[in-house]
């Protein structure tokens, strides 16, 4: 392959690393990847959870498995931060957050956007004096960023409150601060953004139209929430996602002329808090090579299904779930697979199969499996079973009622993991949950499941979860996507102008 072709694939490597991507293609010498490793900052380990969801294991070996990269924003204003900013010194919060979620065939991907003011459970977290936190519900999700009051914030709190949240290991975290934002997109000339009226308040000053944006004033347009657009946090994560699909744009339109990518790169890395993980140069090389393939209209960004509460937010049930279960089973917004070859994608597809119909083996049938009713309606988990003994499973017996659960959930020994996709066929939308050592599968309903003459969830009736978030059965759009998720989705290439705020 010549260099002027392998230059050309990497431009395709866009997912909202902009920054980071172009240093794939910078060549400048082994000085140069000193310089910029030593501009790198990481964040401890130490601080990150013991008790994690799994990594995916590759279906074959040397196979692709899918990437989760979490992406920060911190508001602080310490370092020089408060030039930008305005306001005092401190470490801030977290106010953007984009989990992107890369697929195991490595040439598609999601970026979730999560409002900072989403009411969540954060977990056990490392404090500053060495000591971890009580887990903490109800908490506004930026919060768990500034926990312990660390110099730099948490990071791996943020990280380990994600994967709390949604059950998908978390490989990489970076954090961009404001000066950050700004000298990268001083580095690439502007980048082209959509500002919806006139703003003069809080020190921000933007004029309305589409316009090239830099420095300061990317700045002020990726923070700005009062006095733009429907003045919602919302509408600013609408509006940092149209931004970053524009600078992903804005560099891959202006080639790779070494003058343009050196800055860029320098700007960067200066930037950057990651994970030890990504803490040199040649990692984030490594790790932007494995993105090549990846093109601008196949990236995806998604604001996690929300609803006011107050002045808080809380996620949509089941569509929220509904989204975390498609990204860990490897599958697109609309449940199909991207054909990669990672061991969650391999496994979504028998699972979710609606024709598993094939003749069980003797094992299978005669493998044990209990029934939990997990709502608390008689006779709940009695028609689960049946449905079970009619698929011809013989060994079916009920366990305890477990009442409060929302969703169905499948878990099951390793060594039965075929019996299990079997089972979770017949209750669609299951979770599916390895628990090593426990030699059976169990199945609790959750009130996602219908049983025969049963409506547990309904959209003209809707209930609520423990925790106060609303729940109502799932819709799908014509797309096939859920309602609850396409509603909140939008292409990375998309008009720049176009949905800007919540209740466009």
């Amino acid at each position: 392959m010549s260099s002027s072709t392998r230059r050309r694939r990497y431009l395709r490597t866009a997912i909202g690393l902009a920054a980071v991507l172009v240093l794939s293609v910078v060549g400048a010498g082994a000085w140069f990847y000193h310089r910029l490793d030593s501009n790198i900052t990481t964040f401890s380990a130490a601080g990150v959870a013991t008790e994690r969801p799994p990594a995916p294991v590759p279906a074959s070996p040397g196979a692709q498995v899918p990437v989760n990269v979490l992406l920060l924003g911190s508001d602080t204003r310490d370092d020089g931060n408060n030039s930008l900013g305005g306001g005092d010194e401190g470490v801030g919060n977290s106010d953007t957050a984009i989990l992107v979620h890369v697929y195991a065939d490595h040439k598609h991907a999601v970026g979730v956007s999560i409002p900072r003011d989403t009411l969540v459970t954060i977990p056990s977290c490392k404090l500053a004096d060495g000591t971890w936190s009580k887990p903490r519900n109800d908490q506004m999700f930026n919060s768990a960023f500034s926990l312990g009051e660390l110099p730099k914030g948490n990071p791996a709190c943020t990280q380990n409150t994600v994967e709390k949240l949604t059950g998908l290991r978390v490989d990489h975290t970076i954090v961009v601060d404001f000066k950050g934002a700004a000298a990268m997109t001083d580095a690439i000339g502007g980048v082209q953004a959509c500002v919806p009226n006139d703003v003069n308040e809080y020190g921000i000053q933007l004029k309305k139209g589409l316009q090239n944006l830099s420095g300061k004033s990317a700045v002020d347009y990726l923070r700005a929430r009062h006095g733009i657009g429907d003045n919602s946090d919302i509408g600013r994560m609408k509006r940092q996602q149209a931004f970053l699909s524009s600078m992903i744009k804005k560099v891959q339109d202006q080639g790779f002329s070494l003058p343009t990518l050196l800055p860029l790169a320098d700007a960067a890395t200066k930037s950057l808090t990651v994970d030890e993980g990504l803490g040199t140069a040649m990692k984030l090389v490594d790790f932007a090579r494995s993105l090549e393939d990846i093109k601008l209209s196949d990236v995806t960004f998604v604001t996690a299904p929300w609803r006011f509460a107050g002045d808080r937010v809380r996620l949509v049930q089941p569509d929220a779930d509904d989204l975390w279960k498609l990204l860990r089973e490897d599958r697109t917004l609309d449940g199909h697979s991207t054909a990669g070859t990672g061991a969650a994608t391999a496994s979504a597809s028998a699972s979710a199969s609606p024709s598993a119909n094939a003749p069980l083996t003797p094992d299978q049938a005669a493998a044990p499996i209990t029934v939990v009713n997990g709502v608390g309606t008689a006779g709940l988990a009695g028609s689960g079973a049946e449905t079970l003994k009619g698929r011809g499973f013989q060994n079916v017996v009920l366990g305890a009622n477990q009442p409060g659960k929302q969703h169905t959930e499948v878990s099951y020994d390793p060594a039965l993991k075929a019996t299990a996709d079997q089972v979770a066929a017949l209750f669609p939308g299951a979770r599916t949950v390895e628990e090593a050592g426990s030699g059976a599968v169990t199945v609790t309903l959750g009130a996602d499941y219908q049983a025969a003459g049963t409506q547990l969830n309904s959209v003209s009736s809707p209930s609520a979860t423990p925790g106060g978030a609303p729940t109502a059965a799932p819709s799908t759009a014509p797309s096939g996507v859920p309602t609850g998720i396409a509603e909140n989705t939008r292409g990375a290439d998309t008009d720049p102008c176009a949905d800007l705020t919540f209740g466009s």
